[in-house]
């Protein structure tokens, strides 16, 4: 009979080894070798089929441990690693080492909260389905190596993301099995022996409840939400069933429990805890948004005089949030259908909401506005709420700055305060215990010593990983094979499956439509040729996932599945199912190439190939997401992209053509080009360069240091200053932005003066010319000093177009003009030659703004179509409360 639920009982350990309990707990062993060493002693065989410490902690027998307790060499080594795990949780680490350079006092006394819908930690926490939640779980590692005050902040699933195996024929078949808490590494949230809860308000009267599951990554504690509570009725209770289940009302309730939760989840673990409470709140993706409607609501709905009004909290609650999008598409932002928020709002009959008490629903509401006005959009109200926002490499940062121009209108592309921050990785969480044990801890003594390693030697550890995956290749294919029905008299070909020595090729991703898992088999026959060709054979490892409700994504992993089941074929590609970060770690390894051909510009970043790289992989991609930044023409080879063709079907045509010509021209012949002694030297030579140059470039480290210094660090400095003098600064912007909404369609520019000297602007060579302009600026109630006012002067195209121009502050001047307009005035010489045109313009300007482009509004002189703001048609100001 199969049990209702499941428990998990653990016998005491026996005194000698409780330390062994803490290690357990502490998930920094899933990325520190000692600790997994020390694991592995108890019960090889347990260890390699489980890689889970507490669970080898549950099924090993007493008598094993008694011996353990007894053996002085074992409880040497387990009080050695129990010793470094206490030094590495106090000692000194970046962040506190370099508080003074980087100006980060504020951040060093508080903190991070970092919010995600979720963390790919490790395969034993499977609250994780792929690129989002693999990020946030090295994002919290590195913070971890590098000393930050970081919080990270989820929801805990019951089942998490599901499980994947194949029918007979190929297609998906998805298993949710269950989470149980009590045999993870997560402890309960509780003061003086009560279990902590935070609560909700939902419509109809009712109360969400979640308790707090805590679990400890290094020095990070992750507060994971989890509403599967007697006290909820069974709508509410399976809020945190899975992840990404359900329709949009599942939807918006998992993301409600995530930002207003988490928030007060953040909170009770500051009181019970003592730690300090947080200045910066980071949004990682939409998901989150609602954090920010929860601040503003806790300053709002404070006691007595230390209540804010609603534009004051915001000021405030913007100063210190970071928003992070993940997306190059619109399709992939969470939407949803404005009503169903208004739903969730709970207004009361004078407007306000139940859900965030002292907060006007309609204010909310306009948070999320887009163009579709029946549709509340998350990553809008992400932007609004979020005074520094970035994409997560260098080209998703400029496409988002064009996919989100229409929330700063009038402002070129270029000018929107969208930065970036490139993703990084884990490098002790994905790189092989090879190159690993070159140097413990230490990324640069690493790569010196790859850089002092003989061609040989290096080989030599590529062939041996390459050997360890087809191994594990083998293994996984027959046991999926037994699994869809095969029998074993059917399966003796799998013990035959991959050669040690031919060249690999790993493509493991989602199977969502933009990534092109089928790209490779757009000339089926040619694809046939490169894998089976006897003298220079090609092995192709596929793994991935399509979501549940994906059907076309589904058709394309049944595609690949058929191909690979061709008996000329089967031994040259394989499709493994459940790609996980288990199943991750032995493919990164392995792989000589790493594939990757997205539609470009659609992946974001990409960070599968940076794991790849970590390991001595050469990268075959689309220049598209980090690699269209970090490609050099040393570490791995770009695949033409058709961008500019129209017709889909063609683009994909032309770009499998250019992957097959690079394979068999470039890729292939490399590879199989050998020295004397066997080593293919100028293919060494480029994983030498990855393992040197690129490796230290893809580090999570390099990442959250990026993060700490553009984003973290300026938020805490900013909030600490806003909140000055019982939030005066904070107090002054509102009113600024009432003035705004008050002054704004009086300001304009009524004309522009010129004068100057030297050489005509059509001339040929130097530029020798100096222009004086003065524009006439009427300012309404505005003072000189609350606006900013710039010439803009550059070559101009054939439709009249400033190309890049260049922007000089013009200064006020105590002169008016006979209408009373005030005169600004600045002098720019030109450094180009050519055709030139200028214009000018007036953005708002307060010391508690980022960017001058930050509100979205902007005048043009008078008559031109860039005029942007309230009075124009077209601002984008919310209503003030």
């Amino acid at each position: 009979m199969k049990a209702f639920r499941r428990f998990t009982v653990r016998v005491p350990l026996p005194t000698e080894l409780t330390h062994l309990t803490v290690l357990a707990h502490n998930l920094r062993w899933v990325w520190h070798a000692p600790t997994q060493d020390l694991f592995a002693t108890i019960d090889p065989a347990l260890w390699d089929a489980t890689g889970d410490p507490l669970r080898l902690l549950a099924d090993v027998e007493p008598e094993r441990f008694a011996a353990l307790a007894a053996d002085p060499a074992f409880r040497e080594r387990l009080t050695a690693v129990r010793n470094d795990l206490e030094s590495y949780l106090a000692g000194s680490r970046w962040f506190g080492d370099t508080t003074d350079e980087l100006g980060s006092a504020h951040l060093a006394a508080t903190g991070i909260a970092y919010f995600s819908m979720e963390f790919g930690i490790s395969e034993v926490l499977p609250i994780y389905s792929g690129g989002l939640g693999i990020l946030a779980g090295d994002h919290l590692k590195a913070a971890s190596d590098l000393g930050l005050p970081l919080t990270g902040v989820g929801l805990f699933y019951r089942s998490g993301y599901f499980h994947q195996s194949l029918s007979h024929d190929g297609w998906q078949v998805e298993r949710y099995p269950v989470n149980d808490p009590t045999s993870l590494p997560l402890e309960l949230l509780t003061d003086a022996g009560e279990t902590v809860i935070v609560t909700i308000s939902m419509p109809g009267g009712r109360q969400l409840s979640a308790r707090i599951w805590v679990a400890t990554v290094g020095r990070i504690p992750l507060l994971l939400l989890d509403s599967d509570l007697p006290d909820n009725d069974e709508e509410l209770r399976g809020i945190t069933d899975r992840l990404y289940g359900g329709d949009q009302d599942h939807r918006i309730k998992q993301e409600i429990l995530l930002g207003i939760g988490g928030v007060r989840a953040v909170r009770e673990y500051v009181r019970v805890t003592g730690r300090a409470e947080p200045a910066v709140f980071h949004m990682n993706e939409g998901h989150a948004g609602f954090l920010g409607v929860e601040r503003i609501r806790e300053m709002v709905g404070r006691p007595g005089t230390e209540a804010l009004d609603f534009d004051t909290a915001e000021a405030v609650v913007r100063a210190s949030n970071v928003f992070t999008t993940h997306t190059p598409v619109p399709a992939g932002i969470d939407r949803f259908p404005r009503d169903m928020v208004r739903y969730y709002l709970d207004a009361d009959d004078a407007g306000m909401s139940r859900l965030l008490p002292g907060l006007p629903v309609a204010t909310v509401l306009d948070l999320g506005d887009e163009a579709d006005p029946g549709v509340f959009n998350m990553a809008h109200m992400g932007f609004r709420l979020g005074q520094r926002s970035n994409g997560v490499s260098r080209l998703h940062g400029a496409v988002s700055r064009e996919m989100f121009a229409d929330l700063w209108p009038g402002f070129d592309a270029d000018e929107v305060p969208i930065g970036s921050v490139t993703n990084g990785v884990h490098g002790p969480t994905w790189t092989a215990r090879t190159w690993l044990d070159l140097a413990v801890d230490d990324e640069a003594g690493q790569a010196a010593a790859i850089a002092a390693m003989s061609p040989e030697n290096i080989w030599q550890v590529r062939s041996e990983l390459r050997t360890r995956l087809v191994e594990e290749v083998r293994r996984r294919a027959h046991d999926s094979a037994r699994g869809r029905g095969f029998t074993e008299a059917e399966l003796g070909w799998t013990a035959e499956l991959f050669d040690t020595d031919a060249l690999t090729i790993g493509f493991a991703r989602r199977a969502a439509t933009y990534k092109r898992l089928t790209l490779m088999l757009r000339d089926p026959e040619r694809m046939r040729r490169i894998l089976t060709d006897p003298q220079r054979p090609v092995q192709l490892v596929i793994a991935g996932k399509a979501h549940p409700a994906d059907d076309g994504g589904k058709a394309l992993i049944q595609q690949v599945v058929r191909f690979t089941e061709d008996p000329e074929l089967r031994t040259h590609i394989v499709f493994l199912p459940d790609y996980d970060i288990s199943m991750a770690r032995d493919i990164y390894a392995g792989c000589d190439v790493w594939l990757n051909n997205p539609v470009r510009p659609m992946e974001a970043c990409g960070t599968s190939g940076m794991k790849s790289a970590m390991n001595g992989g050469l990268n075959l991609s689309i220049l598209d997401g980090w690699w269209d930044e970090m490609a050099d023409g040393e570490n791995g080879w770009a695949i033409p992209s058709a961008e500019g063709v129209a017709d889909d079907h063609r683009r994909d045509d032309l770009e499998a053509e250019a992957l097959y010509t690079l394979l068999e021209e470039t890729v292939i012949p490399l590879f199989y080009n050998r020295s004397a002694s066997g080593v293919p030297e100028r293919w060494v030579q480029m994983v030498r360069h990855t393992l040197t140059r690129l490796g230290p470039q893809v580090q999570a480290g390099r990442m959250v240091r990026d993060y700490t210094a553009a984003l973290y660090v300026p938020a805490a400095d900013q909030l600490a200053s806003i909140c000055a003098d019982d939030f005066a600064p904070a107090r002054d912007l509102a009113e600024y932005r009432h003035q705004l909404e008050r002054s704004w369609p009086a300001v304009q520019i009524a004309g522009i003066d010129e004068s100057g000297a030297g050489d005509s602007l059509d001339a040929d060579g130097p530029q020798r010319v100096n222009l004086t302009f003065t524009a006439h600026v009427a300012l309404g109630e505005l003072s000189p000093q609350r606006v900013c006012v710039q010439a803009l002067v550059g070559r101009v195209d054939g439709n009249g177009e400033i190309i890049d121009p260049e922007v000089v502050e013009m200064s006020p001047t105590s002169e008016t003009d006979p209408s009373g307009r005030t005169l600004f005035r600045a002098t720019v010489v030109p450094t180009r030659s050519g055709r030139h045109g200028y214009t000018a313009r007036v953005l708002p300007r307060h010391p508690q703004l980022s960017d001058d482009a930050e509100l979205g509004l902007v005048r043009y002189p008078v008559g031109t179509a860039e005029d942007v703001g309230p009075g124009s048609g077209s601002g984008s100001l919310p209503e003030p409360a």
